[in-house]
């Protein structure tokens, strides 16, 4: 059974910083994008990173420079958020994509959730 689990979310004051993690188990995700989105209450799911074969990335406009997204294994991906705002603050969702989508940027394109970990960030 293929499991997405993230951890690492909590409450941080604004300028602070925390790192995500992800650790998927039940397949191989060689093949696979994993990227992280991210939903605020009221509002729709929104990409917020991805990284797929050779160490490519993509980072959502409003993240770029403040968010890094990096790999340890094909199986563990984690989220480094520094300077957050509050506007930051929504549930993170890490997720895999198998190779061959068109963006990686769009939920439709994952095939794997995770159930989520809240970031708060209080201004």
């Amino acid at each position: 059974q293929v499991q997405l689990v993230e951890s690492g979310g909590g409450l941080v004051q604004a300028g602070g910083s925390l790192r995500l993690s992800c650790a998927a188990s039940g397949r191989t995700f060689s093949n696979y994008a994993m990227g992280w989105f991210r939903q605020a209450p009221g509002k729709e799911r929104e990409f917020v990173t991805t990284s797929w074969s050779g160490g490519s990335t993509r980072y959502a406009d409003s993240v770029k420079g403040r968010f890094t997204i990096s790999r340890d294994n094909a199986n563990t991906v984690y989220l480094q958020m520094n300077s957050l705002k509050p506007e930051d603050t929504a549930v993170y969702y890490c997720a895999a994509a198998p190779f061959g989508s068109r963006t990686y940027s769009y939920a439709y394109e994952y095939t794997y959730w995770g159930q989520g970990t809240q970031v708060t960030v209080s201004s």
